[in-house]
C-alpha cells in the first residue's frame, strides 16, 4: 500500500464553536494532506450524532454515509477536550456506534487538556484495544493560551508534536492496512479472520 493512498478519519469531539481541539484537528488534516494523504474531518459539531441506542441507530438516516467514511479509514485521529479526565461525550458517542469499522486501524489520540490529557489517552487506548485496534504508544496533548491561541497553532513544541503524529501514523498506518488488507484477502488465522464476512 502506497502513502499516497492512506485514507485518514480525523474526529473533532468537541462541540464548542470556539474549540482548540478543532484548531488543532485543522492543523493535523493540513498536514496529512501535505503529505499527500486522503482525509477526511469529520466535526461533530456540525455534523451531530443522536445518542447511541444499539437498537435504532442503523436505522438512522445518517448512519450508513457515517459508516462508509468510517469503514473507508485506514487512521483515526480522535480529538477531544479533557472533560474530568476523560473523553467528551460527543467523541464516546461517535465511539459508541461503531467497532468492526475500527479493527486492525490506527488510533492516534489527540487531546486538549491542563494536565496532559493523560488518563484520557489511556481510555482511548482502551477503547483500540476493545474493537481489536492499535493506536500509537503516545498521544498529543495540548493546552489553550499556551499552544493555540487566536485560532492557531502558536509553541513550536505542539507544531513538533503534530509533526511527529503525522509521520509516524503515516508509517505504521500504512503497514497496518497493508498487513489488514492481505489478512482480509487470506486464510490465514489471526484476529482478522472474524471480519472477513463484512
Amino acid at each position: 500500500m502506497s502513502e499516497q493512498s492512506l485514507k485518514v478519519l480525523c474526529v473533532v469531539g468537541s462541540l464548542n464553536e470556539t474549540s482548540v481541539t478543532r484548531v488543532v484537528l485543522n492543523a493535523v488534516a493540513d498536514q496529512f494532506r501535505e503529505a499527500g494523504c486522503t482525509v477526511d474531518v469529520l466535526d461533530l459539531d456540525k455534523e451531530q450524532l443522536p445518542l447511541y441506542d444499539p437498537d435504532t441507530a442503523e436505522d438512522q438516516p445518517n448512519f450508513a454515509p457515517l459508516q462508509r467514511r468510517v469503514a473507508r479509514a485506514d487512521v483515526f485521529v480522535l480529538g477531544t477536550p479533557d472533560y474530568h479526565g476523560s473523553i467528551s461525550s460527543a467523541l464516546k458517542n461517535f465511539l459508541d456506534h461503531f467497532w468492526h469499522e475500527f479493527t486492525g486501524k490506527l488510533f492516534c489520540p489527540v487531546v486538549a487538556s491542563h494536565e496532559k490529557g493523560l488518563t484520557v489517552i489511556d481510555q482511548l487506548r482502551t477503547v483500540a484495544r476493545q474493537c481489536y485496534a492499535w493506536a500509537l504508544p503516545y498521544g498529543v496533548s495540548f493546552m489553550e493560551k499556551v499552544d493555540v491561541a487566536n485560532g492557531a497553532v502558536v509553541s513550536d513544541g505542539l507544531k513538533k508534536r503534530i509533526t511527529m503524529l503525522v509521520r509516524d501514523a503515516r508509517v505504521y498506518g500504512a503497514l497496518l492496512a497493508s498487513q489488514r488488507f492481505a489478512d482480509l484477502a487470506g486464510t490465514d488465522p489471526g484476529f482478522m479472520e472474524r471480519l472477513r464476512k463484512y
